[in-house]
């Protein structure tokens, strides 16, 4: 299992929200310090959401999360506010790894379509679930759409991965909703990467035993309650 810590962003800064919420704020400092401990803890991957843009569709953070990228010898994937295919080319052109659509996916089947037509599995989706019903525009709204209609939906496209977060438990520390990953895991040949609540080394070690793809963490870090080099090393 691939363990993918977070570096969320707001105003060219590393922050991190409560169960979503922009105006339950924790500031950590410069995206690139984090960036470079975490290749430095053995990380391999990087999950970075530019915040800002989930609010307004717009790439304000663009040169922040580029620079993440230029640290060098780390794959680099990247969600918030990416809504049509100028917005794609521009980070995966500028060597972003993976583009992960959110509400884009929910709103314009067209367009993620297209998008993984034309750039394949360098395309991921968020699942962002709120009292089951996928959340858009930073997790501000509910789509209406439950989350196994979503996900029937995207894997009829050809999605290969989902970024699949619980978002009552984002940031809450109240460990990770296994129950949710397991069977999301068993119903679908998708890659999933587990976000929200993973708290401790048990929530690795239970994610990883069930096949998960990848796990996020975020808090947990930030807070000193995940050793990253120790989580690294239970995943694998």
């Amino acid at each position: 299992m691939i363990i993918l810590p977070a570096i969320d962003v707001i105003g060219g800064k590393a922050v991190r929200l409560y169960q979503g919420e922009y105006d339950k704020k924790t500031e950590y400092g410069d995206p690139l310090f984090f960036a470079e401990r975490f290749k430095k803890c053995g990380a391999t991957h990087i999950h970075v959401v530019d915040l800002d843009g989930a609010k307004t569709g717009e790439t304000f953070n663009f040169d922040t999360i580029k620079e993440i990228k230029e640290v060098g010898g780390i794959f680099v994937e990247v969600g918030g506010g990416i809504r049509n295919t100028e917005t794609v080319k521009k980070y995966l052109d500028c060597g972003i790894d993976r583009v992960i659509l959110g509400t884009a996916a929910v709103k314009d089947g067209a367009f993620l379509k297209e998008a993984v037509k034309k750039f394949g599995d360098r395309i991921a989706v968020g699942a962002d679930v709120k009292n089951g019903f996928i959340a858009v525009k930073g997790w501000t709204e509910s789509s209406g759409i439950d989350l196994f209609t979503f996900l029937d939906g995207i894997s009829e496209i050809g999605v290969k991965t989902v970024i699949c977060t619980d978002v009552g438990r984002d940031g809450a520390m109240k460990g990770t909703n296994i129950e949710l990953y397991r069977e999301v895991s068993e119903r679908y040949s998708l890659n999933v990467i587990a976000s929200g609540g993973v708290s401790d080394l048990d929530d690795v070690k239970r994610l990883k035993d069930m096949g998960v793809y990848g796990a996020i963490v975020g808090k947990a870090y930030y807070t000193g309650a995940i050793d990253l080099k120790a989580a690294i090393k239970v995943a694998k």
